[in-house]
């Protein structure tokens, strides 16, 4: 076995789940130095691992060279060459248990995340529901390092310096300098996540009132963006973001943000790895879940209301669409977010 320690990490997607590996990465390289580290993931994620020091990104390719079950024999043959020693499986589904698996016959040691379905299941199911906290996504990532016989510690956690915003996304996003920069993410994969938009379009218009603030929108596709535009609705101090700059330059500017209002979505993730105060949106999901983004206090996570939506939550990722319930995040008053944004700020 090769005298350095290399521990290959498999997290193919999806983006939030991609970004909430990363605090904890950046926490291991830190505490474990002398501990090579490769990550596998989408290509397109990599800019989420370009500031963490000791890493490595293998970007894999599913469409053809790593796809079907011969394209993960291939993948485990490319990974090979890394003289791995451990492997941290933090997907744990069909297709990283493959390739783990192949690890496992070449005598590796070998772990995985424990998804926590059964507790999962019990918050989110109608009947006999037990409504409390399950473990964080951050914890059960630990715990598959602690497996390995790593330990890592995320109580002082890192974040890298606030990006330089180049003279092309200024010129992109107009003056910042003396304003508070507020993002804000209104999408998510499912619509029982989605803040409605004419209460989104109150809060947007309420934080345009102040003169020193400049609001930005985020998301991304064609439908998105034509949303967006209508939320900006001419104020001269938000600007769509989406469309306009490259995926590079969007975590340059997340990373400068003093807040940012999202969903329970992606971009929650992206900016709570970057060290942002986040304020999260919650229909039907709920950050008992294990979903709050990493290292925000709970009382930013602005819920939908119980007492008249017992069934909440619903669904661990919004997928699941419960009659009567469509309406659930309008519990959450557009005045009581633009309180919690200025709070923040």
């Amino acid at each position: 076995m090769p005298k350095t320690k290399h521990i290959l990490i498999i997290r193919l997607s999806a983006m939030g789940d991609v970004a909430m590996t990363v605090p904890v990465l950046r926490a291991f390289s830190i505490q474990n130095p002398e501990v090579k580290i490769t990550v596998v993931s989408r290509p397109f994620y990599k800019p989420f691992f370009d500031t963490i020091p000791n890493i490595t990104f293998f970007g894999v390719d599913l469409k053809k060279r790593h796809k079907g079950f011969i394209g993960l024999l291939r993948l485990f043959s490319d990974l090979k060459k890394y003289e791995i020693t451990h492997v941290a499986d933090l997907h744990n589904v069909l297709r990283s248990k493959v390739v783990r698996n192949f690890f496992v016959i070449n005598g590796k040691k070998v772990a995985a995340t424990d998804k926590g379905r059964v507790e999962k299941k019990a918050l989110t199911r109608a009947e006999n529901k037990i409504f409390e906290p399950t473990k964080s996504m951050f914890e059960r990532h630990v715990n598959t390092f602690n497996k390995l016989g790593f330990q890592i510690d995320l109580s002082h956690p890192n974040f890298p310096e606030k990006a330089v915003l180049s003279t092309t996304i200024l010129s992109k996003i107009g003056e910042v300098s003396e304003m508070k920069l507020i993002g804000i993410a209104p999408f998510a994969q499912y619509d029982s996540k989605v803040y409605p938009l004419d209460l989104m379009q109150n809060v947007i218009d309420e934080l345009a009132k102040y003169p020193n603030q400049k609001i930005l929108l985020f998301g991304g596709g064609e439908m998105e963006i034509q949303k967006l535009n209508q939320l900006q609705n001419n104020h001269h101090n938000v600007v769509v973001v989406a469309g306009n700059i490259y995926f590079q330059e969007e975590l340059e500017l997340i990373s400068n943000l003093d807040v940012m209002l999202s969903m329970d979505s992606g971009n929650a993730h992206i900016a709570a790895m970057l060290g942002v105060k986040v304020i999260t949106l919650w229909g039907a999901t709920h950050p008992f879940a294990g979903f709050k983004p990493f290292n925000q206090p709970m009382e930013n996570c602005l819920v939908s209301d119980r007492s008249k939506y017992p069934l909440l939550p619903t669904s661990v990722y919004g997928n699941k669409i419960v009659p009567g319930y469509k309406d659930v995040m309008r519990t959450i008053l557009p005045e009581e977010i633009v309180k919690k944004i200025n709070s923040n700020l």
